[in-house]
């Protein structure tokens, strides 16, 4: 079994990066969010997943804010895997340390809008009291879902509060 390194992305990365996700979601552009998020100076914690010497994967944690509440979130997304590489831990590797991560900088609450079983595995769950930045149509609410990371499992009420970068309604919107 090959060895999957994980680690911080670097301007380097950006131009097989943009190969990926054009490979892995053809009919989606998620490029110009992908290259929004790398430019942020901080507040974005973007990892990348090298397996055999060749980029295999990405992931972006947005830091968040929840309006009315003193504490930190994230936001999980966009999460890449090379097509012909899925379905070998690449994805859940790279949420796991991301959420090592989170933890450490004492992140309370990440939230992602994504298929229920795969992010179910990881501790997502919908039903929570986190509202999406826009409202969200009824056939995409269980995919919007919540991993408390605070000691007490405890997750805050409110709102998502989220950078300019993520203040496109497309975004959320069919």
């Amino acid at each position: 079994m090959t060895v999957i390194d994980i680690r911080p992305t670097t301007p380097a990365d950006l131009p097989p990066l943009e190969a990926l996700y054009a490979a892995a979601f053809p009919e989606e552009d998620l490029l110009p969010l992908v290259r929004a998020l790398l430019a942020e100076p901080s507040g974005v914690m973007s990892l990348v997943a090298e397996e055999g010497g060749a980029l295999a994967g990405h992931v972006a944690f947005t830091l968040c804010g929840i309006e009315g509440q003193d504490v930190r979130a994230a936001l999980l997304g966009p999460l890449c895997a090379a097509p012909d590489r899925q379905g070998r831990g690449i994805g859940s590797a790279l949420v796991k340390a991301g959420l090592e991560q989170l933890c450490a900088d004492r992140v309370t609450a990440v939230l992602v809008l994504g298929d229920p079983a795969y992010y179910g595995r990881f501790g997502f769950a919908a039903g929570h009291a986190i509202a999406a930045p826009y409202d969200l149509p009824p056939e995409y609410m269980a995919g919007w879902q919540a991993l408390a990371l605070s000691p007490d499992g405890a997750l805050p009420q409110g709102r998502l509060e989220v950078p300019p970068v993520w203040q496109m309604p497309a975004l959320w919107l069919p």
